[in-house]
C-alpha cells in the first residue's frame, strides 16, 4: 500500500483525468446536449470496474457506467479487452440508459496487464429509433433503435468500419452521432493516458493499491454517515402521469427503505408491473438513482467513488416498472429521474430535519427539431429546464435550479437555441406562487416560451404533472408542472409529455413546477414574506392568503400581533 500521501497525489490525479476527460468531451462533442447541458457520465475505474473517480454530470450515469462496464466484463471476458480497444454498449438492460444513451469505455493496460478503464456515457441524437428525437410510445424494445452489445467501436487502436458504417446507414442526423460517439473515444483515451501517466510515475502496484484503498476509504466515510442516519424502516408512494400509451392511467412507484446498523436497503416492492409504455428502467438505473439519495445523506461532500454504495442494498422485481426485462421498452426514462423523491419522501416521516420537500420533482424537457430554413438541414436542440427546490427544515428551497436527478448539468442557453434553430424564446422568467407555502418556502419554477418560426416538432418531456409536489410538517405543496401549447389563444392546451406538429408561429410554453414548503405558513417570518413580494415570488395576494401578511405597495407589512392570529 502506498504512503498518505502518495495515495492523495494518485487520488487526486485519477480525480484530474476524468475532469480533463469531461473537458475533452466537451471541446469535441458535436451536440449542445453535452456540451453546453452536460448530459454526460464520466468515470476512471479499476479493473473490476468499480469507480475511483468521476466528473459530476447526470448523476445517475455514473453508477451506471459501473453496471455497464460489468455486464460487459461478464459477456465478453476480460482476456478480449485489449491495449487500444474502445467498447461501445447501449443495450440497455445492461448499459442502464436507453438506446441514446450509449456507454464507451476503454480498457487501461500497463504492460498488457489490465489494471482498470476510463468511461463515458452522452444522450447522442439518433440511433434509428422509431420517432425522430424521442419516443414516448413504443412498447417493445425493438422498436427503440439500433442496439451494440459491447460491440468493439476499436481494436487496439484501430477503428472498426463495420460499427461505424451501421451508424452512419442507421441515422438521421450520422455526422452528429459519429461526431459525439467520437468525442467519447477521444475522451476515454484522454483517461487511459493520463492514468497511465500516473503508473508510470508512481508504478503500476502503487496505483492499484491506491486504486483500493480509495474504495475501502469510501466505504469507511459511508459506513460513518450511515451511523448517523435513524433507523427505522418507512414507506411511500408517488405517482408518474402515465406510462405514454395509457395517458390517462398514473403509474405506481412504491418504495420501503429500512435503515439499519448495518445497511440502507431500498425496496421497490409494490411499484408498478406491466407497464405497457417506454418508461421502464433498467435495474442498472434503479440501482444508481437509489445510490444518488443515499450518497446524499452519508458521504454528501467527497467526490462519488464505488465504496460508498457498499452499505446500500438494493431490491426489485423483475418485471417492474423499476426493473425492466427484455423486451420491455425503455425509451423514455423519466422514472428514473423522478424516482429519487419517492425515497426521499420515505424518509421524510423518520427524518424531517435531514431531507427537503419534494422539489417540483421533474427534469421538464423540450426538444424541438425539423429542417432549419436557413441552410434546409436538419436540426436537433433540446433543454432541461429549471425547478423549485423543496423546502426543508432550515432554508426555502432554491428557486429555479437543475432537477436533483441532474445535480452537475446546465440548461440551454437561449442565445445558443435561438442561433441554432428556428425557434425564438417569447419570455423566460421565474414562474410566481408556485412554490408551496411554509415557515420556510418552496423555491418557485421557471416559465420558458418557445415560439417556432418554420414547420417544426416539438417534443414535451414532462411526467410530474397530476400529482402535486408534497409538503412537510404542515406546510403547502408545489404548484404542479405543466406545458401549455399556444397560451393565451383560442388553441391553448395544457399537456404532459407529447409529440407535437407545430407550424410555423405557434408556441409551447415550458412551466415548471415549485417545490414543497416547510412548516406552517403562518409561522413565517413577515420580512421573508414581504422579501417574496418585492422579488415577484410571492403575489400580495397569496402573501394574505397563504401567510396572513399585508404586504403593502411599498413592502412595508400590516400585520397581526401573532402567528395565531394570522391564522384565525
Amino acid at each position: 500500500m502506498s504512503d498518505a500521501v502518495t495515495l492523495e497525489v494518485i487520488r487526486h490525479g485519477l480525480l484530474a483525468a476524468a475532469e480533463e476527460v469531461a473537458r475533452n468531451l466537451c471541446r469535441t462533442a458535436y451536440n449542445t446536449v453535452v456540451y453546453e447541458i452536460h448530459d454526460y457520465g464520466i468515470g476512471i475505474h479499476d479493473a473490476a470496474g468499480d469507480v475511483v473517480a468521476d466528473a459530476p454530470g447526470i448523476a445517475v450515469f455514473t453508477r451506471g457506467n459501473d453496471h455497464g462496464i460489468k455486464k460487459s466484463i461478464e459477456f465478453l471476458g476480460v482476456e478480449t479487452m485489449e491495449p487500444g480497444d474502445v467498447f461501445l454498449l447501449n443495450y440497455p438492460y445492461w448499459s442502464s440508459a436507453h438506446t441514446l444513451d450509449p456507454l464507451v469505455f476503454a480498457p487501461i493496460h500497463i504492460d498488457d496487464a489490465l489494471i482498470g478503464f476510463a468511461s463515458c456515457r452522452v444522450h447522442v441524437l439518433d440511433l434509428n429509433q422509431k420517432d425522430p428525437g424521442y419516443v414516448l410510445d413504443s412498447t417493445h424494445a425493438s422498436q427503440e433503435g439500433l442496439v451494440f452489445p459491447a460491440a468493439k467501436l476499436y481494436r487496439r487502436g484501430t477503428p472498426n468500419q463495420d460499427i461505424l458504417n451501421l451508424i452512419r446507414f442507421n441515422s438521421r442526423m450520422p455526422e452528429r452521432t459519429i461526431g459525439d460517439i467520437q468525442a467519447q473515444v477521444a475522451a476515454c483515451h484522454a483517461g487511459v493516458r493520463r492514468t497511465q501517466e500516473l503508473a508510470a510515475k508512481y508504478g503500476a502496484d502503487a496505483l492499484t493499491a491506491a486504486m483500493s484503498e480509495i474504495n475501502t476509504h469510501g466505504e469507511k466515510l459511508a459506513r460513518i454517515g450511515l451511523s448517523t442516519l435513524p433507523k427505522g424502516t418507512w414507506s411511500a408512494t408517488d405517482f408518474l402521469d402515465s406510462d405514454g400509451i395509457d395517458t390517462d392511467t398514473l403509474v405506481k412507484l412504491h418504495v420501503t427503505v429500512t435503515i439499519s446498523d448495518e445497511e440502507m436497503v431500498v425496496d421497490w416492492t409494490g411499484s408498478a408491473t406491466g407497464v405497457k409504455g417506454p418508461i421502464n428502467v433498467p435495474r442498472g438505473q434503479t440501482e444508481a438513482l437509489s445510490s444518488l439519495i443515499f450518497k446524499s445523506l452519508t458521504t454528501p461532500d467527497t467526490p462519488v467513488v464505488a465504496g460508498n454504495f457498499a452499505p446500500l442494498r438494493v431490491v426489485t422485481e423483475p418485471g417492474s416498472v423499476m426493473h425492466a426485462v427484455p423486451p420491455m421498452p425503455t425509451f423514455t426514462l423519466w422514472t428514473g429521474l423522478l424516482a429519487g423523491e419517492v425515497i426521499l419522501k420515505a424518509l421524510a416521516q423518520g427524518m424531517p430535519d435531514r431531507v427537503p420537500a419534494c422539489s417540483g420533482g421533474d427534469v421538464c424537457s423540450m426538444m424541438g427539431l425539423g429542417v432549419n430554413p436557413r441552410d434546409g438541414r436538419q436540426w436537433l436542440e433540446a433543454t432541461n429546464e429549471a425547478v423549485g427546490f423543496g423546502a426543508s427544515a432550515f432554508a426555502d428551497g432554491e428557486d429555479g435550479i437543475m432537477h436533483l436527478s441532474e445535480p452537475g448539468c446546465r440548461n440551454n442557453p437561449v442565445e445558443v437555441l435561438e442561433t441554432k434553430s428556428p425557434m425564438i424564446i417569447d419570455h423566460y422568467g421565474y414562474r410566481p406562487d408556485t412554490g408551496g407555502p411554509g415557515r420556510f418556502r418552496g423555491g418557485v419554477g421557471v416559465s420558458r416560451v418557445y415560439r417556432f418560426t418554420a414547420p417544426s416538432t416539438g417534443i414535451c418531456l414532462v411526467y410530474k404533472t397530476k400529482s402535486p409536489p408534497w409538503s412537510i410538517d404542515g406546510g403547502g405543496e408545489g404548484v404542479p408542472n405543466r406545458m401549455v401549447r399556444n397560451a393565451g389563444t383560442e388553441r391553448e392546451k395544457i399537456q404532459a409529455g407529447s409529440y407535437n406538429r407545430l407550424d410555423a408561429g405557434e408556441t409551447l410554453s415550458n412551466q415548471t413546477g415549485g417545490g414543497g414548503g416547510y412548516g406552517d405558513p403562518f409561522h413565517r417570518d413577515p420580512a421573508a414574506v414581504a422579501r417574496d413580494v418585492r422579488n415577484g415570488f410571492v403575489s400580495a395576494e397569496s402573501a394574505l392568503k397563504s401567510y396572513g401578511v399585508v404586504v403593502n405597495p411599498d413592502y412595508t407589512v400590516d400585520e397581526p400581533a401573532t402567528a395565531t392570529a394570522r391564522g384565525n
